[in-house]
């Protein structure tokens, strides 16, 4: 009696443990990023997949170099991985690179807009705040690189940039008569004041 009292809470605690581990969130892939755009138009980068009935861009890391593909729903997955501490380090520094890209967009967008003369609505500076607060870095001296970098951007993408790197082109058109100091002192202003630390 005693024995088949045994298997029999054996065979309940396997059946508790299958049951178990099917509602707990699966973790996502060892080799895989998810963006996505919320409701509201935030973004968010993780490398946890999206809720469910999220559209999100899934990201793959690992082998010959980053992937990008749209994935559907998101939600849960039955499948589980363990990544070695190489695909982790990889996934880390790529979910670091696309988080301080945002981080540094939405930073230069705030900016943009709340020291500008165009209108802007409440809505879109409280989902660029937002996507800033879920993307910058809490270290204090990393969220400074991130502030100067989105302070290059502005500049990057002021009028005076545009106009720079309209006459760089010009310039190195084959019908263009410049010196090549001229083109020299142009592609130097560009490369020091007009280029982008994110794209």
């Amino acid at each position: 009696m005693p024995e088949r009292v045994t298997q029999a809470l054996l065979a309940a605690l396997a059946a508790l443990v299958l049951v178990t581990a099917c509602f707990l969130p699966a973790r996502a892939s060892a080799d895989s990023v998810y963006r996505w755009v919320d409701g509201e138009g935030v973004i968010h980068i993780s490398s946890e997949k999206p809720p469910a009935g999220v559209k999100a861009e899934r990201i793959e890391v690992g082998g010959s170099g980053s992937k990008h593909s749209a994935s559907g729903s998101g939600g849960a997955s039955t499948s589980r991985s363990t990544a070695t501490p190489a695909q982790v380090a990889e996934r880390e520094e790529v979910l670091g690179s696309l988080r301080n890209r945002e981080c540094v967009i939405a930073l230069e967008s705030l900016d943009r807009l709340t020291g500008g003369t165009r209108a802007t609505s409440a809505p879109e500076l409280h989902r660029l705040q937002q996507t800033a607060d879920l993307n910058c870095s809490r270290d204090p001296a990393r969220r400074r690189q991130q502030e100067d970098m989105a302070a290059k951007l502005r500049v990057a993408n002021s009028a005076e940039c545009v106009q720079a790197r309209n006459r760089l082109a010009q310039m190195l058109a084959p019908a263009a008569s410049v010196t090549r100091e001229q083109l020299k002192a142009q592609q130097e202003f560009v490369a020091t004041h007009c280029t982008a630390p994110v794209r």
